[in-house]
């Protein structure tokens, strides 16, 4: 396989809302390049970076996939990334291997919620945008709203460089407002075009737009600003010069038109990735963490220095092993090298290089700076981390991933799995870290988190498919909470004589309640030796032990102050255990005096869906005894902000798909935690009892 040169590179992420056209762009990509010798579809099952089994059950892309054309001499690494929320830290991750985002639109729907957070992915990351307005062949598909929307939400320094020659079905051809030509494309798919003049009813806006895209570029060039006063316009040669300078300072925003299905100005796109887009020496620097000193450090994409390679993704095959993606940033990688894990501080040999084209993979005997390639069983390498040569000091900084949203507790289905359960599990937390699996003290549940319940639900199903390990997925216990409302003052003493040596402990305490997430005070005012200083310690573990099993239903008691001020001792009988017990005595019996109540998790709810359902949404969730906190529009979605008791969300997922058809889709995370209603509090700690009785 031919090895690249840096400059003959370019690095494109195909980014935006779910439903907008990122894979089908691809498939038309590789079509139109000759990578492949059909036009594949997603509602087929056989595009080349959809090839996950659930991918093609459920028409979505649910994991980044990466694909590479050749075209005029330089290859194309294209990223296909997740457009759904659910999946949306996938694609987050995966952008820091592109030089540029292209920011696929929907031009029916227009800019939509996943839209401006992918575009604010790209600010974070200073990375380039294009737009792509696909799908000008739908009905209702609409050019000049979809840029006014795409104007309004990121400015003007959105501009198209393209035309669309036809409306909705009759949409046929573009016009390239550079060199002001029309291109139109025959019926088919088979990508062929005509090269031919502006038509004549399109001469006027041509005029107009081409006009404005010669404004935007001079005013981003002071050079090419004075030679528009002195001549009213610019070269083609110009335009083209201003518009890269634009683009890598990412001030202005070029927008394209295609039909990915229809393969419609598809091949004038390549055209522009190869012309227009930044190779990798030409980004802008990446965040490298000095090794020496800690501090954070800028890096830029270079061919000479010692070998170093960003891991952007980590695939778990159960028949290949681990398969590391790797981003080339210093010098070049051989097959067959020994690299140092910067991250771990281990060797690691590297076998075959191997270029990805979606799951098939090809040997390579080098990689250089800013190309993308695939090593396969690697020992502990995983995604985020830097291999390099032993004199390169520094790793690259990992993207964050926030915490996740909704958690389930997991069973395996035969109980000698457990340890199968947790291998196969530990493998899929290495393909996925928006993953979490962690035991739960308090409710003793093992609890797989995930960004949705649908995200969970698939990381289940690949246990089963890709490692014969089934679990059974239940709906976790609610993390309630104990505290009290009220003072008591009381005494705990526990005498017990059993021949010999005794027990004797005795202490009274004051509790008290402190404010929501102060925790627990210990406070020690005893005076005179009424109790020795030594068994002070025991008598505030006795309550926290307490504290931990709960009172009213078993749930953590939290917010409370306790206060120790007398007691009495036995020279003889007392001791730790019996000051601990008498610690536990003592809270004991302050709890049945100080008024305790329940606390529930609240959690932050953003729930996205047609502006039609709007109103049944926020009706449900009143139901859930939610608090509406505010509402937006984003397009044709409506956002609804909402706190809502986290019991009332557990099976929120299924009503909401079935209110919206399938288009709803919500997000949420803990906020705080609250007081029970005390009719509900009733119902919960009777629960909790026949549980326990259950258990025992």
């Amino acid at each position: 396989m031919k090895v690249f040169d840096s400059e003959n590179l370019r690095n494109i992420a195909l980014v935006g809302h779910g439903d907008s056209g990122k894979t089908s762009l691809a498939s038309a990509l590789l079509y139109s390049a000759g990578a492949v010798n059909r036009l594949g579809r997603v509602e087929e099952g056989n595009t080349v970076t959809d090839f996950d089994e659930d991918e093609i059950e459920r028409n979505i892309t649910i994991s980044t996939a990466l694909a590479r054309v050749e075209w005029k001499g330089t290859k194309v690494n294209i990223l296909d990334t997740p457009g759904y929320r659910t999946f949306i830290l996938d694609t987050k991750a995966s952008m820091v291997g592109a030089e540029t985002i292209v920011v696929v639109v929907d031009a029916v729907s227009g800019v939509e919620v996943q839209t401006e957070l992918v575009w604010s992915y790209a600010e974070e990351f200073k990375l380039p945008r294009v737009v792509v307005l696909n799908k000008l062949d739908r009905d209702q598909a609409s050019f000049n709203r979809s840029l006014e929307a795409l104007q309004t939400a990121f400015g003007r320094s959105v501009v198209p460089v393209q035309l669309p020659i036809g409306e909705e079905q009759n949409f046929k051809g573009i016009v390239d407002l550079i060199r002001n030509k029309a291109y139109l494309y025959g019926a088919g798919g088979k990508g062929d075009f005509k090269e031919e003049a502006v038509p004549e009813d399109l001469q006027s806006d041509v005029e107009q737009r081409r006009e404005q895209l010669i404004e935007v570029i001079a005013e981003n060039d002071d050079e090419l600003m004075e030679k528009f006063f002195e001549n009213g316009t610019l070269s083609d040669a110009e335009l083209l010069s201003g518009l890269r300078k634009g683009v890598r300072a990412q001030s202005i925003v070029p927008v394209f038109c295609t039909s990915a299905t229809g393969n419609v100005g598809v091949k004038q796109l390549l055209d522009w990735i190869v012309d227009l887009f930044p190779n990798p020496l030409e980004c802008g620097p990446i965040p490298l963490i000095d090794s020496k000193s800690k501090e954070e450090t800028e890096f830029r994409i270079r061919k000479d220095g010692p070998t170093a390679a960003f891991v952007l993704k980590t695939l778990a095959d159960p028949f290949t092993g681990r398969i590391n993606l790797l981003k080339v940033l210093s010098g070049s990688v051989k097959s067959d090298s020994t690299l140092k894990n910067c991250t771990t501080n281990q060797d690691e040999r590297l076998g075959t290089l191997q270029l990805m084209q979606g799951k098939a993979h090809e040997g390579i005997p080098e990689a250089r700076a800013g190309d993308i390639c695939a090593v396969i069983k690697l020992k502990g390498t995983n995604t985020g981390d830097t291999l390099a040569e032993s004199s390169f000091e520094g790793t690259f900084k990992k993207v964050e991933i926030p915490e996740p949203a909704i958690s389930y507790a997991i069973e395996p289905k035969s109980r000698g799995d457990e340890e199968k359960v947790g291998q196969a599990i530990v493998r899929l937390l290495e393909e996925d870290p928006a993953l979490r699996f962690r035991r739960a003290n308090r409710t003793r549940e093992f609890l797989l988190s995930g960004s949705g319940q649908l995200h969970v639900e698939i990381a289940v199903g690949k246990l089963k498919r890709k490692f014969g390990v089934e679990v059974t997925l239940k709906t976790p216990k609610v993390p309630y909470r104990e505290t009290v409302t009220g003072r008591a003052d009381v005494q705990g003493k526990h005498k017990k004589q059993t021949g010999g040596h005794g027990q004797y402990g005795d202490c009274r305490i004051k509790l008290e309640p402190r404010g929501r997430d102060e925790g627990f005070e210990f406070v020690n005012e005893i005076f005179g030796g009424a109790i020795p200083r030594n068994y002070i310690p025991a008598v505030e573990k006795g309550i926290v032990e307490s504290a931990e099993r709960g009172f009213i239903a078993g749930y953590p008691v939290v917010d409370f102050k306790v206060t120790l001020y007398d007691g009495s001792y036995h020279n003889v009988d007392s001791s730790d255990m019996a000051f601990k017990v008498a610690g536990s005595l003592a809270f004991k019996k302050a709890m049945e005096k100080a008024k305790p109540v329940l606390l529930e998790p609240i959690m932050d709810v953003e729930i996205y869906s047609p502006e039609e359902n709007a109103g049944d949404l926020m009706g449900d969730l009143n139901g859930r005894r939610g608090r509406i906190q505010g509402m937006d529009v984003k397009g044709t979605t409506q956002v609804i902000r909402a706190q809502v008791p986290m019991a009332e969300m557990l099976n929120y997922a299924p009503t909401l798909t079935s209110m919206t058809g399938g288009r709803g889709s919500f997000h949420m995370e803990q906020s705080h935690y609250d007081v029970v209603p005390a009719q509900l509090m009733e119902r919960i700690i009777v629960e909790a009892q026949r549980e326990k009785e259950e258990r025992h």
